[in-house]
């Protein structure tokens, strides 16, 4: 769910570039944009399980939270990309944070409507602003000083991606699942419900007032980054052009696999890690364990791309699919397996001391899975690029359109989660596992697939982040 990549307007060249205070402070502000679209993007797995608890959802109803804001990056892409094209970076990015700020205050106004739509429209809003950012931060850090650092500037910009999808989950664990509505067999009561929906809608009233601040600061320099924005192109390529490329449907359906895949697995995980045969630990240390899953994924993105240079990207992907794959067929095999004590114990985050049990080892396995999520997304980008008879703006935007599987797919895992528990009720949350496996064997076979067809050039310029 970090760092996620998103359509953009072709551009014809850059501005001339000049150094400066002025220059150093708008490239931290732009840079800053990773932080906080993965920062907000990741503050949904708590509340997922924060909005189950207050509302007493089933797991179908509850994904609705992932495809209320992933469906944005379906609808929202060519607008954000036509309008990126009509008024420029600095336009767009302040109209983005607007989108964000009044994302989070529609989400505060369930405060006094108590509805869960409201919450579902606010993931929504917040997200169309996060898609007009994706669309126009990727290209302009690159564009922003000296054309040499172009490299440097995007994967400092990645790094503070990973950070903000970690501190996102950790924040949200924080807050959104604190008090005793989260205990574990606790008699919940209205009140405890109207409690836990006071912390959601505080946090999110917080979020608001903080990027407000931010939007104002980043307007103040919107005439440095205008002038430091690339050129616009004069045309832009639909993304339904691509729909003529076999490889372009092919490369964007993995796309569409394998985010829908990672968002289930993280939006999960909480569900996963807090049960008794499990870690059996309490919702909120659950919170805390759970976005070790984009640790890893920060460092494989690293691991990755050093391999990068010394493998081929068919193979590596073929590599981190299979492991996947593998590590989700664990988690199934291992559904009726019972929590033996193995003697000794672990320190968990939020200072808590859990007894090591078997359950630890799908445990672990799950959270593993980021290790091999972290290369896909721009692996399978790259991949596509290269083999698509489409032109790369028009390929590159269907992928980013295909970003919207991470709605549909958990929103799938959640109907099979809610299948499986009437027949397996201790380990439907296990062989629900078979929805991202199935997901990371098409990316296996993508990769496969990819290695006998022709290659050629990108011929033209497709800024993606990795995911």
């Amino acid at each position: 769910m970090a760092g996620m990549g998103a359509a953009q307007a072709p551009t014809t060249g850059a501005a001339p570039k000049t150094g400066g205070g002025g220059l150093i402070l708008a490239v931290v502000y732009v840079t800053a944009l990773f932080f906080i679209w993965a920062f907000v993007t990741n503050l949904i797995d708590p509340l997922v399980k924060s909005m189950k608890v207050i509302y007493t959802l089933t797991d179908f109803e509850t994904q609705l939270n992932q495809f209320a804001f992933f469906i944005a990056y379906g609808i929202m892409s060519i607008p954000s990309a036509a309008y990126l094209a009509k008024n420029g970076y600095a336009k767009s990015i302040v109209l983005g944070l607007s989108g964000i700020v009044l994302g989070c205050l529609i989400a505060w106004s369930t405060t006094f409507s108590h509805n869960f739509i409201t919450v579902l429209l606010g993931l929504f809003v917040a997200a169309s602003g996060i898609t007009l950012l994706q669309v126009a931060a990727n290209p302009l850090i690159a564009s922003m000083g000296d054309p040499k650092g172009s490299h440097f500037r995007l994967n400092l910009s990645q790094a503070f991606n990973s950070m903000g999808a970690y501190a996102g989950g950790i924040f949200g664990a924080s807050f959104l699942l604190k008090g005793p509505l989260f205990e574990k067999d606790v008699v919940v009561t209205e009140a405890m419900k109207a409690t836990g929906l006071g912390f959601v809608t505080n946090v999110y009233l917080l979020i608001a007032v903080i990027l407000a601040f931010f939007t104002l600061a980043v307007f103040l320099v919107r005439n440095t980054i205008t002038h430091h924005a690339p050129k616009m192109a004069e045309h832009a390529e639909s993304p339904f052009k691509a729909l003529q490329s076999k490889w372009a449907n092919l490369g964007s359906l993995g796309i569409f696999l394998y985010v829908g895949a990672e968002v289930c697995v993280i939006s999960g995980m909480i569900f996963f890690l807090e049960q008794k045969q499990i870690l059996n630990v309490p919702s909120q240390v659950a919170g805390f364990v759970g976005p070790i899953f984009m640790l890893f994924a920060m460092f494989g993105r690293f691991g990755g791309s050093v391999l990068l240079r010394y493998v081929k990207a068919t193979t590596m992907l073929g590599i981190v699919a299979a492991c996947a794959t593998g590590l989700c067929a664990l988690v199934i095999a291992t559904y009726h397996m019972p929590a033996t004590p193995l003697g000794g114990s672990v320190h968990l985050p939020g200072d808590y001391i859990a007894p090591l049990t078997m359950g630890f080892i799908p445990g672990i396995a799950a959270i593993l899975i980021g290790l091999f999520n972290s290369i896909m997304f721009p692996t399978i980008f790259t991949i596509t690029l290269e083999r698509s008879s489409a032109p790369a703006s028009a390929t590159s935007g269907l992928m980013c359109m295909a970003i919207c599987g991470g709605g549909f797919i958990s929103i799938v895992y959640g109907a099979t989660v809610d299948a499986f528990i009437h027949h397996f009720p201790v380990g439907a949350r296990s062989l629900a596992f078979i929805v991202p496996l199935i997901c990371y064997l098409y990316v296996l076979w993508f990769s496969f697939a990819a290695r006998g067809a022709k290659v050629h050039e990108i011929q033209e310029d497709a800024v993606a982040s990795g995911h």
